[in-house]
């Protein structure tokens, strides 16, 4: 598959792009928005300088961010959401790695539902907190925002799925993909 940084002459760039214009209150300093996005200082300021210069971004005192009068600033929203940088199957090999997971399932920033509690519901056994963590923030390294997700023990889930818990209902009654499903739900 063909990625967007093709179009906007690389991957640092579009990062760059994701992180300020799904984070429009942000105020990051070079070293913040390289931390955040997984890449060198000096290309990051490489960025920041052609965004700048676009438009996109402006530059503060105390760091950059996203200049929400840049006319083109909805087109561009739109054009990165419906741009995906991270397939399914990539979401799967990340989490997957963290135990034995029976359920993945995506909303929220993943079906352009602004509303959704969470981003990523897993539900697995076994799980290792610590690689659960690290595959989160890959994923929100490539997105360029932060993942609202939840994570449940088989048993837990299962428990609070019979019970109706309001969390467990509120997930699975709005717009969800299930992108792993080991539990026939």
């Amino acid at each position: 598959m063909k990625s967007v940084s093709h179009i906007f002459g690389g991957e640092a760039k579009v990062k760059v792009m994701r992180l300020f214009t799904f984070n429009p209150s942000l105020v990051l300093t070079v070293p913040e928005v390289a931390s955040r996005i997984k890449e060198r200082g000096g290309t990051v300021r490489k960025e920041l300088r052609i965004l700048t210069k676009a438009g996109l971004i402006k530059h503060r005192a105390k760091g950059f961010m996203l200049d929400s009068s840049y006319v083109y600033l909805p087109a561009v929203e739109n054009f990165l959401i419906d741009a995906t940088p991270i397939s399914n199957k990539e979401i799967i090999k990340k989490i997957s790695q963290a135990g034995n997971i029976k359920l993945i399932l995506i909303s929220g920033v993943f079906l352009h539902d602004r509303d959704s509690r969470v981003d990523i519901l897993v539900v697995g056994d076994h799980l290792k907190q610590a690689k659960l963590s690290s595959a989160v923030t890959s994923i929100e390294a490539e997105l360029g925002r932060e993942l609202r997700y939840t994570v449940f023990e088989t048993v837990d889930f299962q428990y609070r799925l019979g019970i109706y818990d309001k969390l467990v209902r509120d997930i699975l009654d709005y717009r969800h993909e299930k992108i792993l499903n080991k539990l026939g739900i």
